[in-house]
């Protein structure tokens, strides 16, 4: 406990004043931090490089593709078929050079056939290559040369043989030649096509290899940008974020003197200056708290002297009520008892002024017999009584009823009350002697011109529901509403003892027996015809330390 206690001394001594941590100054309520990305700028900073990469390997990737597409549609669709078309158009030629030879040999028309069939098949083998090989310039050159040559064996060799009548043989010698350089020029169409189709290969053998290379690089890339993301996350955002745990955990298990660091992105640093004015405050609070805890220390020392102290004079207070009770009231006795018996004595020597001196004597020791009593009474009330109990209030009023019959009897007075007064939390002999008193000053304070009459109500308080409310109202001459609050003070009289005899003390101790109980009295200054003493007592169940009140001066000119 004194290591705590000094830990928490030293780390006050580092923290700012009660008013609370200081901030440095830039805007008000949030430190001046430096410009740093946050934890969502970071985050956005990882997500934007891996979307350039993205984009940036999607369009290499396509542009890839997209050759390598090319070089299979050039090569699957344009020189392979080109070149089968190339043949096809060759064998068409060479039949009709076939066909011709043989008719010119024999003259049997039956072998013009496969001239007939070569002629419809170098067309549509023309056409072919002509519609796959349009957008090659040196194709199409070789084409047009091999058809200028295959017309000139037509125009030259082969029509005007089939037109020559029989027995006629035209030169073979030319048409041999024109044929041999249609040959040639075939050849050639042919290795150019061959040509071509392998360096489609290698082209597309090459596109492939880029591509498979980029991919893999693009790969590489990624992994190298992930890993390289993920470090710099954890010393941007990570570390500094494990610092700050690790220090509040420290501080969360008792070390309040460790700072909280200030480190990493500009939302990581606010959070960490705001528990650090939270551990700070905390230091703070505590520091105020043991600085309480001493001086409620000290206050408890002192009120255990004060209590020991009331203790002993409330010790002394006892004997001095038994020797009130019994010590003083013996000499009192004596005076009385002794004049009484001089009265008796020698009444007839003395003249009426010693008789009357005599009976001042007697009145007066009476009297004081009387004060000593009232105040012991007083006294005990708060000190002497029962535990609150539940008490019906038919048996207290009954109980005083019977204490006060025969001034009732004498008086002619009558008491009105309900057929069933409500229970109420508090001390059966007390509240019987509330009533008591209540019920006597209205027959002792009666109006010369009319009998006694009281009247008892009882209801719930309008104001506190765990409340009753009790009137005592009677037909007397009343208080005025200048001293409603006068006659709740001991020993306080508004008439002479030649008038109305008692001490004083009645309504003192009603005022005494009530709040006690938890309740409140007063007088109702707007009945005027008599007098009306309200009181509220607590309902069954409820305790009186449970209940506050307002002070009585505000409500005797409120209640009803």
């Amino acid at each position: 406990m004194t290591s705590q206690r000094a830990s928490l001394n030293a780390t006050a001594e580092r923290a700012p004043s009660a008013s609370g941590p200081p901030l440095p100054p830039g805007r008000p309520g949030r430190p001046d931090l430096p410009r740093r990305l946050s934890v969502q700028g970071w985050i956005l900073i990882a997500l934007g490089i891996m979307a350039a990469l993205t984009v940036l390997a999607g369009i290499i990737g396509s542009t890839l593709l997209s050759r390598t597409g090319a070089a299979t549609d050039r090569l699957v669709n344009q020189i392979a078929p080109a070149r089968t078309a190339a043949a096809q158009l060759q064998t068409a030629l060479v039949d009709q050079e076939t066909g011709v030879r043989g008719y010119l040999l024999t003259g049997d028309k039956r072998l013009l056939e496969p001239d007939a069939q070569g002629r419809t098949a170098q067309v549509q083998a023309a056409a072919r290559l002509t519609l796959l090989l349009n957008s090659d310039s040196q194709a199409m050159s070789n084409l047009s040369a091999v058809e200028s040559a295959a017309r000139q064996w037509r125009v030259h060799f082969a029509e005007p043989a089939l037109k020559a009548p029989p027995g006629t043989t035209p030169p073979g010698e030319a048409g041999k030649e024109s044929f041999d350089r249609l040959r040639t020029l075939l050849t050639a169409q042919d290795a150019y096509l061959a040509r071509e189709q392998d360096r489609g290969r290698a082209t597309l053998l090459h596109t492939r290899d880029q591509r498979d290379a980029v991919f893999l690089a693009t790969l590489a890339l990624f992994l190298v940008a992930g890993m390289a993301l993920a470090v710099l996350l954890h010393l941007a955002v990570g570390r500094p974020l494990t610092a700050v745990r690790v220090a509040a955990t420290r501080v969360a298990g008792g070390d309040l003197s460790h700072r909280i660091p200030h480190q990493g992105p500009a939302d990581l640093q606010a959070m960490a200056h705001a528990v650090e004015a939270m551990r700070v405050r905390v230091v703070q609070e505590l520091e105020a708290s043991r600085r309480q805890e001493t001086q409620l220390l000290r206050q408890r020392t002192t009120l255990g002297e004060q209590a020991a102290e009331l203790r002993r004079s409330n010790a002394e207070l006892e004997q001095f009520a038994y020797v009130a009770s019994h010590d003083l009231q013996e000499p009192l006795r004596k005076v009385a008892s002794f004049c009484q018996l001089l009265e008796k004595r020698y009444g007839a020597q003395l003249d009426a002024r010693g008789i009357q001196y005599i009976a001042f004597a007697v009145d007066g020791a009476k009297r004081m017999q009387v004060l000593i009593n009232d105040l012991l009474t007083f006294s005990r009330v708060g000190r002497m009584q029962e535990a609150l109990t539940e008490v019906d209030q038919d048996e207290t009023v009954d109980r005083a009823l019977r204490n006060v019959a025969a001034a009732l009897e004498d008086t002619d007075a009558t008491v009105h009350r309900p057929d069933a007064l409500p229970a109420v939390t508090g001390d059966a002999t007390l509240l019987t002697m509330l009533w008591q008193n209540l019920i006597g000053n209205a027959v002792k304070f009666r109006h010369p011109d009319r009998a006694p009459a009281v009247h008892i109500t009882a209801v719930t308080d309008p104001d506190e529901p765990t409340m009753r409310r009790f009137t005592v109202t009677d037909n007397g001459i009343g208080i005025p509403a200048e001293f409603a609050d006068k006659v709740f003070v001991i020993f306080q009289r508004l008439h002479g003892r030649g008038e109305y005899e008692g001490t004083g003390i009645g309504l003192s101790l009603c005022k005494k027996i009530v709040e006690n109980g938890g309740g409140r009295i007063w007088i109702d200054s707007a009945h005027t015809t008599g007098t009306r003493i309200a009181f509220t007592l607590p309902a069954p169940g409820e305790h009186p330390d449970t209940i506050t009140h307002e002070p009585l001066e505000a409500d005797h000119e409120s209640q009803p």
